[in-house]
């Protein structure tokens, strides 16, 4: 077997399991999980009906590359999405089953490791995709702990230049994961400069981008930054996903789109690794990128929680607003109660399900930066979401 799946930690909802193994809930409360963020409003019935509609499409076998329909649908979104030109839909476009098999998938491609042990950056905390798939791609991870005195953001200038020379990705997570943050112009440009100088490949995960709280102000993309600096997409891939905007998970359909050498390349990977998408998926991926009256309504659906929530649980975490995503990333006050026994408290008390933050994240330059937090996921329904808020205040 590959030596590196020893490497592999296990998955933060493994670490829940294990974490909670021989505690009863208090049977005197309904159970509300705000630990997996899955989200949970309803599907918007025009894209069930095109996937139905389309289900003759099971009878052929699908091409890596997606229909030409599906790739224009995509360009076009991102062009009126970032106020772009949109990208050239048979080059800069790849469908995908998901953000998440695509970001996995995307450091095999990407990474040589014939060359020195080869580095591959990340925020920290992070989605454990990140260091699982520069692991599996024979590179080593290094991260970058995001802290609330630095507003959550990545320092490369903490970065020596020995870890530089030898990066080859970056993964970046803008809104982010935990935090909500929503990286600025300024911090764009540090990333595309370096990555000028030093050769290495940003992938920009975007799967949160659609749920944000400001009609007028919907959070800076990837490919709009290089835009607005004046720059082409060289050594850029975005990672954008239908599951959150659009309240469809269980799809599994997403898109890459950005350098479109890299495109090409990964475009050749993916025909052997034989993961073209559903025919009928596309179809229904086809109208959830020409429709955006669900997603405003699906975003009205999140302020309603946050702008809720957040205001009760203010009086007794340390918590703001995010710019945008669908999670809160609290601090306990109490120093003496860890992340881990506060969700242990809360699950056998209160039958709440939270995840602590140290599970996101890895020990790293002497701190573990999740730790003292918990993340909260407002997918259940509002009244969840204020009963959760109402326990946790008791709490």
């Amino acid at each position: 077997m590959n030596p590196n799946l020893d490497l592999l930690q296990p998955y933060p909802f493994q670490r829940l399991r294990d974490l909670f193994s021989g505690i009863t809930p208090n049977a005197n409360f309904s159970p509300i999980n705000l630990s997996i963020g899955e989200p949970k409003h309803a599907t918007p019935q025009l894209i069930k009906d095109a996937l139905t509609n389309n289900l003759a499409g099971l009878a052929s076998y699908p091409t890596t590359i997606g229909v030409p329909a599906l790739r224009k649908a995509i360009s076009q979104w991102i062009a009126r999405r970032y106020n772009i030109a949109p990208p050239n839909a048979e080059t800069a476009i790849l469908p995908v089953n998901g953000s998440r098999e695509a970001l996995f998938a995307f450091a095999q491609a990407v990474i040589d490791s014939s060359n020195e042990k080869p580095v591959v950056i990340s925020p920290n905390p992070f989605y454990q995709i990140y260091e699982g798939a520069a692991f599996l791609a024979g590179a080593e991870p290094y991260f970058l702990n995001t802290l609330p005195e630095n507003n959550h953001a990545m320092d490369f200038a903490s970065v020596p230049v020995e870890v530089l020379k030898r990066t080859q990705l970056v993964f970046v997570c803008s809104p982010g994961n935990p935090s909500g943050k929503v990286m600025d112009l300024n911090q764009w440009k540090t990333i595309f400069d370096l990555s000028d100088q030093y050769g290495f490949v940003v992938a920009a995960d975007e799967c949160y981008s659609e749920i944000y709280f400001d009609e007028n102000k919907p959070p800076l993309g990837a490919l709009q930054a290089a835009h607005l600096l004046g720059r082409d997409f060289k050594n850029l891939v975005i990672f954008s996903s239908l599951s959150k905007r659009s309240n469809v998970p269980g799809m599994r359909s997403g898109f890459v789109a950005g350098d479109e050498s890299i495109i090409e390349k990964f475009a050749l990977y993916r025909t052997y690794h034989g993961c073209a998408m559903n025919p009928a998926v596309q179809a229904a991926s086809i109208a959830a990128w020409n429709d955006e009256a669900h997603v405003i309504e699906n975003r009205t659906l999140y302020a309603q929680k946050f702008n809720t929530v957040t205001p009760i649980l203010k009086n007794v975490l340390e918590v703001e607003m995010p710019n945008a995503a669908f999670y809160l990333w609290a601090r306990v006050k109490d120093k003496s109660i860890s992340d881990t026994d506060f969700a242990i408290k809360l699950y056998r008390d209160f039958n709440i399900t939270v995840l602590p933050g140290s599970f996101l994240a890895r020990e790293a330059h002497g701190i573990n930066p999740g730790k003292n937090f918990i993340r909260m996921a407002l997918v259940a329904s509002f009244d969840e979401c204020v009963e959760a808020a109402k326990r946790i205040s008791a709490l």
